[in-house]
């Protein structure tokens, strides 16, 4: 046998590349460890930054929040992205895979909160020497904002670590020399400097305006972070007074905003209210004139078709209360209890004593008190009327948002620019959504925006804005003149330093200055990560190669916010879309079809599936999820997950060691891995993809030159059957459908193992001659280096363990294989020739299970019939049919329709 090298290989035995030898009972046990280990130490998927630009896949990869553990969920989404990168890397990209952890906002916050049972007071001053209660009780303890960011800084490096380490279990190829946190030094500048071009370019501002308030965080709450939930309430039928006339009925669900009522609205075309618009009614208890106005947004169907505007009670107050230029009346402070003082316009001495029985209660005691002055005064008119309707909520909070007017930074988004708008949805379009239909969601949301982009909190754990206030010689703060720091000072905080021209002693002090309280939200930098990873401004070269950048991963009810604010802040600095693909993960379901997530108390923790069932049969579970589908969480599919790895080890052992036990006078010798010679020649050809830009292929393979004979016709098939399942799951991985790509593989190999292995397997001892059993493993050794690398991306430790029995490097590094060099060795193989000798196979194994027979057995005789061209197929294979099933004489009979099988045992 001549190899590719020009050498006889047929006269002594070459040693395989490998120093590992296969083993006898290979196992799953420890697997994990042991390759995570080697990848680290040895590099495999370290970003070389070198390479040229063409060559290079960068990947966005969400940043978990730091809020406590992960669950279920964060791995069934992070695994497609690893699948994806894993993909890359083996076509030839350079991958740039980087990780980092959103450790700032809310969450943190109230998990640090709840952990140390402690709440941060900023009046305090800092004390270097405090400790957190041993034992948290009841009343959390006051601190400083510095010692509170402390804890918060404390406790997200723990979380850190535990997230890495589950990471690494899963075996996520990420480049950990490239991780970031959203508030490290790095993410701070970034924020700041993004945030400070956006205010020169008049993309941010300041505003004083109505905006939606948690009362429980004391923040405010962007459009994006809204969710409806069902909640009950009460519709109260309320009478308006006027003079000489009947009173005018409307009904409401927040009688509690009564003192807030600036207006009554019916819409211009109901001809029940039209004699009223331009006259005035008196508001009951607290006898204020009220206007009766007209606007399109009134409903005539709902109600009396007539409602008050309040300030605020809801989102289209606040329309209504701008579009109609309308007075304010706030009554809710940011407690959300009513405010100590009544508005200006209750002037009555009734009406002002009715007021103070509401002062500082909440919303709810509020609204108990007012109902009852209401029924005592006649104005209530019959019982409150129960309902449930949707009430609006911040997604993480507790209690139904308020509508408090404060002063807040925005970022133009599209909501109030109608250019702008067009900007972004045109770069929805432009981006490529996978699956297509999740760009829907985006064009919905962008359609849908009524106001910028709120970008403060007013929180402790987050970036500050870069921005201090001159004081006038008042002392009042000059909003319209902010003082900005020079981007080579970043980061900055300005609750410490001071600002340029300005020394510490006149902070606070008439003429001096002040600081910006707030920080921004964590999506404000979350926005920014493609910037951030890149190295924006610190590393140009780094950030030449790789932005913008290939890839963003995500969920879906990220869309509107992750997403969509990633394209608003790419679009305003540089013009262009941050990354061309989006790849949509869906949500993981409970048995009762709900979302798992921490605030509904369902969520599963991974690392004791990942420790009972393996790292590679959870990974196959969620690679079973189609892109951008809701998936059930179900262990089956880990079980299953599980047995496929098995059967892997198994089959591998099976493949490499058969030419071992028995070569035939005159085979190819065979080396310590136990295939020949020859085979293994054939595998190391095959799969050498196509070069991504001119790029050398990883594994140093050469084209397939003819030397390795595969002469039997069931070789040509397997080998021409398996050379599309290539082709199906590489165009499945180019669309991202990773399912699709693992449904195809897998359905092949059990074809593989359950059908070609059982029928060449006496050919590949030698049963009919060296010819015979060369073709045999030839064949075995492609299909498994090939198999080997189709499933590389689901099931990364397996085919690793298998690959270092047999061959050198990592699998993870070597190329994809190449359909074309398949096809070559196939040398016009017929695929169906597979389907209808395993037809044959399958039959002849029915009649012995009917006949309660082992499969053993041997059989008699057996007739195979069906249409020519089909039989014709199975007898060119006649010899490893028979041989497969004990066969002692095989006949061939063409008939009408499929194979069928006529078996007489012995």
């Amino acid at each position: 046998m001549v190899g590719t090298d020009g050498t006889d290989r047929s006269a002594r035995a070459v040693p395989a590349p490998s120093a590992r030898a296969v083993p006898a009972k290979p196992t799953l046990d420890g697997i994990e460890g042991r390759w995570s280990a080697v990848w680290q130490d040895e590099g495999t998927y370290t970003f070389d930054r070198t390479v040229d630009r063409g060559r290079v896949y960068s990947i966005d990869t969400p940043p978990p929040t730091v809020s406590g553990s992960l669950h279920v969920g964060h791995v069934f989404s992070y695994t497609h992205t690893d699948l994806i990168a894993r993909y890359q890397r083996m076509r030839g990209r350079e991958v740039f895979y980087p990780l980092g952890f959103d450790d700032n906002g809310l969450p943190t916050e109230r998990r640090v909160q709840n952990y140390f049972g402690v709440r941060c007071d900023p009046s305090l001053p800092y004390d270097p020497d405090f400790a957190p209660p041993a034992k948290p009780g009841k009343e959390q303890v006051p601190i400083s904002r510095r010692n509170f960011v402390d804890l918060c800084e404390r406790l997200t490096l723990e979380d850190e670590k535990g997230f890495e380490e589950l990471w690494r279990r899963l075996g996520l190829s990420v480049d950990w020399s490239h991780t970031y946190a959203t508030i490290d030094t790095r993410s701070r500048v970034v924020a700041q400097r993004a945030f400070l071009r956006n205010l020169a370019r008049g993309e941010a501002y300041l505003a004083e305006a109505p905006t939606l308030w948690d009362v429980t965080f004391r923040t405010a709450v962007a459009q994006a972070e809204l969710e409806d939930r069902e909640r009950p309430g009460a519709f109260h039928t309320l009478a308006f007074p006027r003079a000489g006339a009947e009173p005018v009925v409307i009904e409401t669900t927040r009688p509690e905003l009564l003192p807030a009522c600036v207006a009554l609205v019916a819409h211009p075309d109901d001809p029940r209210y039209q004699p009223l618009f331009g006259s005035t009614v008196r508001s009951p208890l607290f006898d204020v004139d009220v206007p009766v106005v007209a606007h399109r947004l009134a409903d005539p169907d709902k109600g009396s078709g007539i409602a008050m505007i309040c300030t605020f009670g809801d989102l289209t107050d606040v329309i209504w209360w701008r579009e109609l230029r309308l007075p304010a009346r706030a009554v809710i402070g940011r407690d959300g209890r009513l405010v100590p003082e009544p508005p200006a316009a209750i002037t009555s001495p009734a009406g002002r004593a009715h007021y103070a029985e509401l002062a500082g209660k909440t919303v709810h005691s509020a609204r108990t008190r007012i109902v009852e002055l209401l029924a005592e005064s006649g104005a209530l008119l019959g019982e409150p009327r129960p309902i449930a309707h949707p009430v609006k909520f911040y997604e993480k909070g507790d209690r139904p948002l308020e509508i408090v007017t404060t002063r807040q930074w925005y970022i133009r988004n599209g909501g109030r620019d109608e250019p702008l708008r067009a900007a972004l949805r045109a770069r929805g379009q432009e981006l490529r959504w996978h699956p297509e239909y999740m760009k829907v969601r985006y064009e919905n949301w962008v359609d849908g925006l009524n106001g910028d982009w709120l970008i403060s909190r007013q929180r402790f754990f987050g970036v500050p804005f870069p921005v201090w206030y001159p004081l006038d010689d008042a002392g009042a703060p000059r909003y319209d003149a902010p003082i900005v720091p020079p981007e080579a000072a970043l980061p900055v905080d300005p609750s410490s330093d001071v600002p340029p021209g300005y020394t510490d002693a006149q902070r606070g002090l008439p003429g001096g200055f002040a600081a910006d309280p707030d920080v921004m939200d964590t999506w404000a930098t979350s926005s920014l990560t493609p910037l951030i990873v890149s190295g924006w401004e610190s590393d140009p070269d780094l950030f030449a190669r790789v932005f913008p950048m290939d890839l963003r991963p995500q969920a879906h009810e990220i869309i509107r916010t992750w997403l969509f604010s990633t394209v608003v802040r790419a679009h305003a600095e540089f013009g262009v879309l941050p990354w061309s693909n989006a790849a949509i993960s869906g949500w993981i379901l409970d048995p009762d079809r709900k979302k798992m997530s921490k605030s509904k108390g369902n969520v599963v923790t991974p690392m004791g599936l990942l420790e009972e069932h393996g790292s590679d049969a959870v990974r196959y579970w969620a690679a079973s999820g189609r892109p951008g589908t809701d998936t059930a969480f179900d262990v089956g599919q880990m079980k299953n997950g599980r047995r496929l790895a098995i059967k892997i080890l198994n089959a591998s052992r099976f493949a490499l060691g058969l030419a071992a036990e028995e070569t035939p006078p005159g085979a190819p010798a065979t080396g310590e891995a136990g295939t020949s010679d020859a085979a293994a020649g054939a595998a190391s050809t095959v799969g050498t993809a196509a070069p991504v830009d001119g790029a050398v292929p990883v594994d140093g393979a050469v084209p397939v030159g003819g030397a390795v004979p595969v002469g039997e016709p069931l070789d040509r098939a397997l080998l021409a059957a398996l050379a599309d399942v290539v082709d199906a799951a590489t165009a499945a991985l180019d669309t991202y459908d990773y399912a699709r790509a693992l449904e195809v593989t897998e359905s092949f190999f059990w074809r593989f193992c359950d059908d070609y292995v059982e029928l060449v397997k006496g050919r590949a001892y030698g049963s009919f001659g060296a010819a015979g059993a060369a073709s045999a493993h030839t064949t075995l050794a492609v299909a498994l280096s090939v198999l080997l690398r189709l499933f590389a991306p689901v099931l990364p430790f397996v085919t690793e363990e298998v690959w270092s029995w047999w061959r050198p490097g990592s699998v993870h590094r070597a190329s994809w294989p190449d359909p074309a060099e398949i096809r070559k060795l196939a040398d016009g193989g017929r695929p169906e020739l597979l389907d209808a000798v395993g037809a044959a196979l399958t039959g002849v194994r029915r009649a012995k299970s009917a006949a309660k027979a082992s499969m053993k057995a041997e059989v008699a005789s057996a007739r195979i019939s069906g249409d020519a061209d089909l039989v014709a197929l199975v007898e060119a294979a006649a010899a490893d049919l028979r041989s497969a099933g004990s066969i002692r004489e095989l006949a061939f009979s063409p008939a009408a329709g499929e194979i069928a099988v006529a078996v007489d045992l012995a």
